[in-house]
């Protein structure tokens, strides 16, 4: 018994390792979603557009140093690996930048809004930052310490369930800090707001110690360096656009995360000015938790068994069908309705997430068939971009969008719930009528995606015959 309980832990122990930052992966960026921009405006007394500016700058900022961590883990040189040591190096920058997004020190209660939207710009632009130097180099060493088709479905399910550790942990923190059934979104929810930063910075950031001691990278010591240079950098982002499977992962998982970055950013707006239940904001979202959740173990065995696209192709339509829900949704409208909403929304983005985190280091097999080269660390900005980048501009249009409307923040008074039907609009078209249309587009993308166990083996049999004969018998489209 104890030898088949020391093989489990020796297997197991190290997905548990490497995936511990997915607290961090899981966590940091959901909190954010869910409560970031409503904070800016309800509590900080923002304006839409100004809180949008502050997101989007953020995140153009985030574009920019996304690719050049990329092309830096790829030419690193030490005993610890390419990637694992800036785990280490990121613990305190995610700590600091993340307490920072939460506090205003004291600028915000001065009035001067001017001076809050430039000092949450550069907070954000902080956290953006050390989120990137961590980020991109854990999602490159998964294709090197999990080389085999299936192992990387198991290493995934793992991420997956630890990213979940990281969503509801961090959202029982939120409900603990701001109350779960009577939270507020007002000035007065300042304070609560700091102790909720100092929680949360310090969940976050000390998981990627627990990743970097537990996880084993093989030394890059002796691993030559390809050149560094501005024409070379541009290169090795222009040729990864040459591999068609790439090219369908990134519109497709670009597409998931722009639809849940839309969804996230309005859910607090159309509960607060449409369904007129904000009180329900919490048990909704724990709702929201449970149904995610339940939908791993049939990703899981479906993947297994059915490949790495068919749980995609499946819950994707319950996934439209939970946003279409909310049309029928406003202050008459029975609870159930909204909760079914929620329910099978969730549900059903856990299959098409299922199906693009599975597929990214597959797609690194083969930029290595038509280049010859590992560069995990390229295909991982892109990675780090969709889930961060691309989803965190949602929100920045998403307060664009709500201010074109007319829709207007931080009231307090006994009309604080009244909106203008344009207003309730734009609500709509933020929260419904865009995610609908992005999830149709990655519907298609999921089905044009082939790569099966099948093709994949034959991938790695071409990979082997080009390092030996120095070319391959696959074409550089399949």
């Amino acid at each position: 018994m104890s030898e088949k309980l020391s093989g489990f832990w020796k297997k197991l122990g190290p997905m548990l390792g490497y995936n511990s930052a997915n607290i961090l992966f899981g966590g940091g960026g959901y909190i954010i979603s869910l409560y970031f921009l409503s904070f800016l405006t309800e509590v900080e007394k923002l304006s839409p557009d100004q809180a949008g500016l502050v997101i989007a700058v953020a995140h153009f900022w985030d574009a920019f140093t996304d690719p050049l961590m990329g092309i830096i883990t790829d030419r690193t040189r030490s005993k610890h690996g390419r990637h694992r040591r800036y785990l280490l190096w990121g613990v305190i920058p995610i700590a600091v930048s993340y307490f920072c997004l939460w506090n205003s020190f004291g600028i915000s209660a001065t009035g001067n809004t001017t001076a809050t939207m430039l000092y949450y710009m550069f907070a954000y632009m902080l956290y953006n930052t050390a989120y990137t130097l961590v980020a991109v180099p854990h999602t490159a060493m998964l294709p090197e310490i999990a080389p085999e088709y299936s192992l990387r479905t198991q290493y995934n399910s793992v991420s997956y369930i630890m990213n979940s550790v990281g969503m509801v942990s961090s959202f029982l923190l939120v409900s603990i800090s701001l109350g779960f059934t009577d939270m507020k979104m007002v000035a007065d929810s300042r304070p609560k707001f700091v102790f909720l930063g100092l929680v949360l910075c310090l969940w976050f950031s000390l998981p990627l110690l627990v990743t970097f001691k537990g996880t084993k990278e093989p030394s890059s010591l002796d691993m030559p360096a390809p050149p560094l240079n501005v024409r070379s950098t541009f290169l090795e982002y222009r040729d990864v656009f040459k591999n068609r499977a790439f090219k369908r992962y990134f519109v497709m998982s670009a597409m998931y995360s722009m639809a849940k970055g839309f969804y996230n950013n309005s859910d607090q707006y159309y509960l607060k000015y449409v369904a007129q239940r904000f009180e329900k904001f919490n048990i909704l979202q724990s709702i929201a938790g449970a149904a995610e959740a339940s939908g791993f173990p049939f990703n899981y065995l479906m993947t297994m068994k059915l490949g790495k696209q068919f749980c995609g192709r499946l819950l994707t339509p319950l996934m439209a069908v939970g946003i279409a829900l909310n049309l029928l949704v406003n202050s008459r409208t029975p609870f159930w309705v909204t909760a079914l909403a929620t329910i099978l929304y969730n549900f059903g983005f856990s299959g098409p997430g299922f199906t693009a985190t599975n597929i990214q280091p597959d797609v690194t097999d083969v930029d290595e068939m038509i280049t010859g080269r590992r560069r995990e660390g390229v295909i991982a900005t892109f990675s780090s971009m969709i889930k961060k980048t691309i989803s965190g501009l949602m929100s920045a249009v998403t307060g664009f969008i709500l201010g074109a409307f007319g829709f207007k923040t931080g009231k307090e008074d006994k009309n604080a719930l009244y909106q203008t039907a344009k207003a309730i609009l734009g609500v709509k078209v933020t929260f419904i009528f865009i995610p609908l249309v992005l999830v149709a587009i990655m519907y298609i993308c999921i089905f044009t995606y082939k790569m099966t166990a099948e093709d994949h083996k034959m991938i790695k049999d071409a990979i082997q015959e080009k390092k030996e004969k120095g070319k391959c018998t696959l074409t550089p489209n399949r």
